[in-house]
């Protein structure tokens, strides 16, 4: 019997053990696995996790987004294109990726929508296609494209000031894009949100406060200009500037204690100028946003909506 245990024992470490080298570089999926001879047991190891349905890992490397993508790739036929919030982020900007990953496959591909699998059935051109990172993705104007009809509003300017302010995009190229989606569904929102767009944006929460006080009707505030006081001195450079009134509007991100102190000395500036300023942090943002609208609004000395 000790001698049937001790093999038993042997067998599980031996299990433990096997790390065939081509499973080392990545998501992997079970006929993999089973051509380098492991089994399901085997995957059930501690050497392993299971990434998606089907798809595993060694346990050694470290999870990314890019080992996600990576293993949900492997379950995709070939014709898949990943797109939307996914895409987005492949090329930089600042969307969540994976909650769930957005791809796009051709109306006749034959596969469904699955728990953390957002698919999109359309036909694409050759153009809208391009690699990011060794991953088949939509082209980022393409990808702006389907934001302006997945996201909302606020969310779809967010992103399209993401994309200027990263170059990944001019106006000129998002006129084109107008030009060439004339008479499409969608072309109406599209051009919406390329209308409210601002390059000179610096964060997204900004962007997001911006676009929350446009689409509530409030006047369209400057973006990141430098204020000077009557002698021609630096005063600062708020991320909303209302000139005429001379209200500034900044999103607090809650930074480090010395942007923190830059932040104080600058308001400091702008107020004994006669500058007001009104600060919003993402809770606002999140919870309060009828409370920012109404009190920009009385700030503008607007009636009340």
């Amino acid at each position: 019997m000790r001698r049937a245990g001790g093999f038993a024992i042997l067998d599980r470490v031996s299990h433990q053990r096997i790390v065939p080298a081509e499973l080392k570089r990545g998501p992997f999926t079970l006929a993999d696995a089973r051509r380098a001879g492991l089994t399901r047991k085997h995957l059930r190891g501690p050497s392993w996790r299971r990434v998606r349905r089907g798809v595993y890992v060694w346990n050694s490397l470290p999870e990314s987004v890019y080992q996600i993508l990576t293993a949900v790739r492997r379950r995709l036929p070939a014709e898949a294109v990943f797109s939307g919030r996914t895409a987005a982020w492949l090329h930089g900007i600042d969307l969540p990726p994976c909650d769930p990953v957005d791809a796009t496959v051709s109306k006749r591909c034959g596969i469904s929508a699955r728990a953390g699998l957002s698919l999109r059935r359309v036909e694409l051109a050759d153009g809208d296609v391009v690699s990011r990172h060794g991953m088949p993705v939509t082209s980022i104007l393409r990808t702006l494209v389907d934001l302006s009809q997945q996201l909302t509003l606020v969310e779809a300017i967010a992103a399209m000031d993401a994309a200027l302010q990263l170059r990944l995009v001019d106006e000129k190229g998002l006129r084109g894009l107008l030009h060439q989606r004339a008479g499409c569904m969608g072309v109406v929102r599209l051009r919406r949100v390329v209308e409210l767009a601002d390059p000179a944006a610096e964060s997204p929460m900004e962007s997001r406060l911006r676009a929350l006080l446009i689409l509530a009707g409030l006047p369209r505030p400057q973006v990141q200009v430098k204020v000077y006081d009557e002698l021609g001195r630096f005063l600062g450079r708020p991320d909303l500037y209302y000139a005429s009134h001379r209200l500034g509007i900044e999103y607090d991100g809650g930074t480090h204690r010395d942007r923190l102190v830059d932040d104080n000395r600058r308001q400091n500036r702008l107020t004994n100028a006669g500058i007001r300023l009104l600060r919003y942090t993402a809770a606002d943002l999140l919870s309060r946003p009828d409370q920012i609208v109404g009190q920009v609004r009385c700030a503008l000395g607007l009636p009340p909506a």
